[in-house]
This record gives C-alpha cells, structure tokens and sequence, in this order.
C-alpha cells in the first residue's frame, strides 16, 4: 500500500502513465510513472519489475473477475471461475470444489470461511431471471480449487501460478502484520508492567523477590497452574530467554489483559496486602483463561513458541536506520 503525497489517498491499485524521451543518438525510452486515481497526480516513478507485475496481473483473466468486498477482501465466483478455467459444464467443476473443499479440511481450515454457498440470479433472455447455485470464493478456495481442476487444461497451469503467487503475497501480508502486532502489543506490556509494580507495591508487594511471586500468581491463573518457570519448559525456551519475548500477538493481547485488570482491580478495590495482591493476580489471570475457554479459543499454553522479539527488534531497526535505540524499561518491572 502507498501514500499519495498530493492529497494524501491510501493506493493499492495505481494508474500508470509514461513519457518518451527522444535521447541524443535518435533512440526513444519511455520512463513510467504512478499516477493516483483520485488526484490524477504523479506520486513517483515506476520500476520495471512494478510496471510487469501490473501488467501481468491486468493481462490475467483471473484477475478481471476478482471481485472485492465491502471489507476490501478479495473472492471469486465459481461460476466466473468455472468458464475462466475452460470448463463447459458447470457440473464437472462442482466436482472440483468438492475435492477443494475436502482439502481446505484436511488442512485445519473452516470450509464456511473460504466457500459460501449463495443463490445468484442469472439473465435468461426477455427480461427474464433464473436462480442459479454458486460458490463465492476465497483467495485461498480459489487456490485449492485450480490445485484440483484438470491438470490437462494449460488455463489451469496459469491459475495455479497466480493463486499460488496471490497466496503467497498474502502470507508474506500477514506475516508483517502479526509482527507488527507483537512489536506494539510487547512494547505496551513494558509499560503496563511498570504499572502493574506500582499498584502491586501500593498493595505491599515491595521487594523485587515478592513480585516475582506476585507476577507467578498471574501466571498461574491464565495458564492453568502453570508459572513462570512451567511456561518456560512448556514452551521449550532456553536459559535466559524471556518467556514474554517469545509470545505471539495472541498471547501477548492475554496477557497485557490479564496486566491491566490487575492493575485496575487492585487500585480501584484498594487491595492491601502481598496475599490478597497475589490472590488477585491470580484471579484476574483465570478469569482471562476462562473467557478464552468460551469463546472457544486455544489456551495460551498451547500456542506456538514465536521467533524472539529481539530479532524482529532489530529488523525494524536496521530498516528504520542507525538512529533507532531499543526502549529501554526498567528490566525488573517487566520480568518474566
């Protein structure tokens, strides 16, 4: 996604336009250029790779019947799907979506949020309309579908290359954004540790080896007995790896609840006390665990081991530049 630095316009799909020039020895070359569809203005220029990339993906049928919801997610039609693929009898395809169905199962997917199942109204001459059975499908549906269609039919090498490549767009998406997340959700779990300390030395929770226990307690309520150094184990880190450094977004979001509504339970009943205090946390922590139970979501012992946030820490410093210093919080107040 880029930013218009005219009117300011998030651009996902850009115009493009060019200019030739005529050089010195007679011979032309023509220089690309973005321009945004709102403003009409030119917001840079355009790098071979880019301008084949849109013009390979213009250039796909499959591409032409890509339709976009009102979420700006992308899906596909089986019916549309079904002529691009070069199939005559729609029948033959639905077998197609059945084996796609079957696989996007047996990969731990829902069926129902890749392929739905619509009734769509279809011309049938003379002002007349006739309800028809069609598929609305996903990135990913549309991918498994092509996977399963006729190997023998060359349009369907070319759909699996560009569902592939799509896919694989997306994940890379995805990727980034759940890093992202991690970034943002680990650096405010600093912040709210130090909170969290406060209030809990407010409580009587003073000395450093006390709110090791008090942050046990924590731990124990969210994940099912389990604290700090059975999470550890459980997670199979190493000697001196942070068990907060090591979450996914996901769990780190369980967490810095579990954090806030500590923090504000022992403030706002003015809990006294180490006891009470560590009775709270755990509380507050099993309170967490069982909301996660039912909403039917995976209990925070259960999900993966991510990659250490120190590395992604010091990609995103390296691609912002020399200038970009760690945070630097106190360490105690954010132990594990």
């Amino acid at each position: 996604m880029e930013k218009c630095d005219n009117c300011g316009r998030e651009i996902e799909d850009v115009r493009q336009a060019h200019i030739t020039l005529v050089k010195e020895n007679g011979k032309s070359e023509k220089l690309y250029f973005k321009l945004c569809p709102d403003c009409s203005r030119v917001f840079s220029k355009m790098s071979i790779a880019e301008l084949r990339g849109i013009e390979s993906r213009k250039s796909s049928p499959f591409e032409k019947i890509k339709r976009v919801n009102e979420s700006g997610a992308e899906y596909w039609s089986s019916r549309e799907l079904a002529k691009a693929l070069d199939y005559t009898d729609y029948r033959n395809f639905e077998q197609v979506i059945k084996k796609a169905k079957a696989a996007c199962f047996n990969s731990g997917q829902r069926i129902e949020d890749h392929f739905v199942d619509i009734n769509d109204m279809i011309e049938i001459g003379k002002g007349g309309q006739r309800e028809i059975e069609t598929t609305m499908l996903s990135r990913y549906a549309s991918y498994l579908v092509v996977q399963n269609a006729d190997p023998t039919k060359e349009i369907v090498a070319l759909g699996q290359s560009y569902f592939a490549v799509q896919t694989r767009r997306q994940e890379l998406s995805d990727l980034a954004e759940e890093d992202e997340k991690r970034l943002f959700l680990r650096d405010e779990i600093k912040k709210h540790n130090i909170r969290l300390a406060d209030a809990a030395k407010g409580a009587g929770v003073i000395e450093a080896g006390d709110f090791a226990i008090f942050q046990d307690h924590g731990y124990q309520g969210l994940y099912g007995g389990l604290g700090a150094q059975g999470i550890h184990l459980r997670k199979g880190l190493k000697t001196g790896q942070k068990i907060l450094d090591h979450m996914g977004s996901t769990e780190l979001a369980a967490n810095l609840f579990r954090a806030t509504q500590t923090e504000e339970k022992i403030r706002r009943e003015r809990i006294t006390g180490k006891h009470k205090a560590n009775i709270t946390h755990f509380e507050v922590g099993a309170k967490v665990r069982r909301t996660i139970k039912e909403l039917g979501g995976t209990m925070p012992e259960d999900l993966p081991t991510a990659e250490s946030i120190k590395q992604l820490e010091s990609k995103k410093r390296k691609a912002i530049g020399p200038k970009a210093k760690p945070n630097g919080n106190n360490p105690k107040k954010d132990q594990d």
